[in-house]
């Protein structure tokens, strides 16, 4: 069975696109063989900065020849109907079978498709997989239509077996295929003719090419850190700058360098970001310290003088570069020892957040209120949050973060400590952004849980506010990722809050300011003050029947104001409960256990709602927490139906003294004991103990079922066991909605 190979020799490919193209050859090329009848053992692709390579092993020599039987019309049908399907097969009247079923008799055809050498469909697919390959961006370049990310100048096309070698017969606008590549661009000794994968890969080697990415990559971070510990110090790790730096070369040459000393002031951030984002260089901090004080780039050339005078040409440029990130700084600092944050959190005012929802000052004064609601909730000094939550943003108008802005918070912390704030404000402005991502840390001091908290209710409250709303795969506002913020924010730090009263307010603050151009100074007064008795007492619904009661006259306009606010809650509220299983499914919660949680009181109080899951989910898992579902399941199914049937509701608590058996006198003794034990467990938010206490039904369930009819002919009696059944629902219903728990 043949081997094949294919290279695809161009202009430098962006560093960006190499991997996914890499992949998208692989899959192009063996969904395209096995489509037209080959197979392959194994299959492997690779990327350089000038070529993709593809190695297929283990190829059919030639697809299977195909006989397949096709129906046609019944016999006598018209001759065009005959004609059409003769002309659909490929055959001819006299290659046609009749043949007689129940419902009459039949033509049928045998179409055999001959089977086709393994070159001619690589050849094929080769020329469709180029012509349409899935470039994110691709260019033409002289007179042909051709069109590939960069100029394509060779093909390589080879098919080797136990005869020899043999290149595939391809030509794609004027590029014909061979079995010719070339290595490196600089030190490599022009084209030579490869006779496989193994003779391609270890020439390549020879002609300064490494071929596969990984071992570039491996190589260049073994010489870093070699070179790095050599002087004491190390690199800092950044793995998507190593994928980078090893798709631009070739031939890794590693060369370290030196920062000059007027920059070692700078914030180690600061260096590590410019030098990563202008230069691709990475940065060599001394680990005792925690300064950056060298760098390391990667060169694609041996030099003659070991890189003496590319590391000269990179410490001029790098020098440049850390002279304007200086600049930004001092100046930076000057303004914030002398005039403090609020200088920049005023310009603010002039850079628009959305444009119903204002700008970042007006942003930032709802964030403030919020902030100083949240903080006693979170263990928050309320004016150290607000005062955080007031200058958590100003650094978005500093020059530093306008060059850098992936710096923003950071760099707010370094100007906060400069002008002199407390520590837990200076610490709340980098934290407040966090978590941006699944994997990222979530603040745990007070003042920055309060602030973040803010942030991002304030965010998805606005947008809910002016009805701006994921809606399938599109969220351009990141909420999914805001909710998710919060709900990590809440679990990870232990939180007992009630989201709903600062959902309510800061829905309320919205549509005040979306209305405050058709509001008097009056009208907002009472608004204001159904704010503050949301925010601090969570009472929605009685403040808001209050304010209504005191503007029945003369303030009507106001009413439709927040009208909306209720349904907006509780859409978001769902939301948020829509993020959390998701999450929760990660944790291994089951998707019915959560909806049955859900389906109690309190699901607002994210921490209870989980450990209300947790608790139940591991019940679950027990033979008496499975034996008991079945049982309730058992019992609520003959109460429903006897409560359809009779068209009364079985609630009214059943009487022992009607208990005919053993088994009902047990479940009796049980149902209250279990309820003694249940009813304070609840109380406690005790869930562990309340299905421990719901465990003990097992048994005296089973033995009911098993020993008693509970329908029986004494309409007395029936009724007690129906009531019975109740109550069994009753005291398990405590707990969880268990009728969402599916089997």
């Amino acid at each position: 069975m043949p081997d094949l190979l294919i290279e695809l020799f161009s202009e430098e490919i962006p560093a960006r696109m190499q991997g996914k193209a890499a992949q998208d050859l692989k899959k192009l090329m063996t969904d395209g063989l096995v489509e037209a009848g080959l197979t392959y053992s194994g299959a492997e692709a690779f990327s350089t900065p000038r070529r993709l390579a593809l190695t297929v092993h283990g190829l059919s020599a030639e697809s299977p020849t195909l006989r397949e039987e096709r129906r046609g019309p019944k016999v006598g049908a018209p001759d065009k109907a005959l004609e059409g399907f003769m002309r659909g097969a490929g055959v001819t009247r006299d290659q046609l079978e009749e043949r007689e079923e129940k419902k009459g008799a039949f033509y049928y055809a045998t179409v055999v498709t001959p089977g086709r050498p393994a070159a001619e469909i690589v050849a094929e697919q080769l020329e469709k997989t180029v012509r349409t390959f899935p470039w994110p961006k691709s260019m033409r370049w002289g007179a042909g239509s051709l069109r590939w990310v960069r100029p394509l100048h060779r093909i390589l096309c080879l098919l080797t077996d136990e005869a020899g070698d043999h290149p595939i017969d391809l030509d794609i606008d004027g590029i014909k295929a061979g079995q010719t590549t070339e290595g490196h661009r600089f030190m490599g000794d022009g084209a030579f003719e490869v006779t496989g994968f193994e003779d391609y890969e270890t020439r390549l080697k020879r002609a300064f090419v490494i071929l596969d990415p990984q071992a570039r990559a491996d190589a260049i971070w073994h010489d870093a850190t070699n070179m790095a510990f050599a002087r004491g110090l190390e690199v800092v790790e950044d793995q998507g700058l190593l994928r980078e730096v090893a798709g631009l070369v070739e031939w890794p040459v590693v060369l370290m360098g030196d920062i000059a000393e007027e920059f070692l002031g700078l914030p180690p951030e600061v260096l590590q970001t410019s030098m990563k984002e202008h230069q691709k260089f990475f940065s060599v901090k001394n680990p005792a310290t925690g300064r950056i004080e060298k760098f390391v780039t990667v060169a694609n050339i041996e030099t003659s003088d070991n890189g003496a005078t590319i590391l000269a040409g990179n410490q001029k440029v790098l020098a440049a570069r850390l002279s304007d990130a200086k600049f930004f700084w001092e100046n930076d600092l000057r303004v914030a020892r002398s005039e403090g944050l609020s200088a920049w959190t005023e310009r603010l005012g002039n850079v628009t957040f959305h444009h119903a929802l204002g700008s970042q000052r007006d942003r930032i004064a709802r964030i403030t209120a919020l902030a100083r609601g949240i903080a006693p909730a979170v263990g928050a000094d309320r004016h150290l949050a607000g005062e955080a939550a007031d200058v958590a943003k100003a650094d978005l108008s500093t020059e530093m973060v306008y060059e850098f802005p992936e710096l923003q918070g950071l760099m707010g912390r370094y100007y906060a400590e400069a002008a002199g704030l407390p520590a837990e404000v200076a610490a709340a402005c980098e934290d407040h952004y966090a978590p941006l991502g699944p994997s990222d840390a979530v603040p745990t001091a007070p003042v920055s849980v309060a602030v973040a908290l803010a942030d991002k209710l304030d965010t998805l409250t606005g947008f809910w506010a002016i009805d701006e709303k994921p809606t399938g795969s599109k969220d351009p506002y990141a909420l999914r990722r805001a909710a998710l913020g919060v709900i990590r924010l809440v679990l990870e730090n232990g939180l007992r809050l009630n989201l709903d009263r600062f959902i309510d307010a800061q829905l309320v603050r919205h549509k005040i300011a979306l209305k405050n151009g058709d509001l008097d100074e009056t009208q907002l007064a009472e608004l204001e003050e159904l704010v503050d008795e949301i925010a601090d007492h969570g009472v929605f619904g009685a403040a808001w029947a209050a304010l209504r009661e005191r503007l029945s006259t003369g303030g009507k306009e106001i009413a439709p104001v927040v009208a909306p606010v209720p349904d907006l809650s509780d859409d978001l509220l769902g939301f948020f409960h829509d993020r959390l299983k998701v999450w929760l499914r990660d944790q291994g919660i089951r998707h019915d256990v959560i909806d049955a949680c859900l389906a109690m009181p309190g699901t607002d109080d994210l921490r209870l709602l989980v450990t209300r899951a947790e608790a139940l989910s591991a019940f679950l898992k027990t033979d008496d927490g499975e034996n008991l579902l079945q049982g309730f399941k058992r019992a609520n199914n003959i109460l429903a139906q006897a409560e359809e049937k009779d068209g009364v509701e079985y609630s009214f608590g059943a009487d022992v003294k009607f208990a005919e058996t053993d088994e009902e006198r047990a479940l009796f003794a049980a149902l209250e004991a279990a309820e003694a034990r249940i009813a304070p467990a609840m109380k406690d938010e005790d869930f562990g103990a309340a299905m421990e206490a719901m465990a003990g039904l097992r048994a005296p369930i089973d033995a009911f079922f098993e020993a008693v009819q509970v329908n029986a002919e004494n309409q007395v009696v029936r009724r007690n066991r129906l009531n019975m059944l109740a109550s069994i629902r009753q005291t398990c219903l405590q707990v969880a909605d268990l009728t969402k728990i599916e089997g």
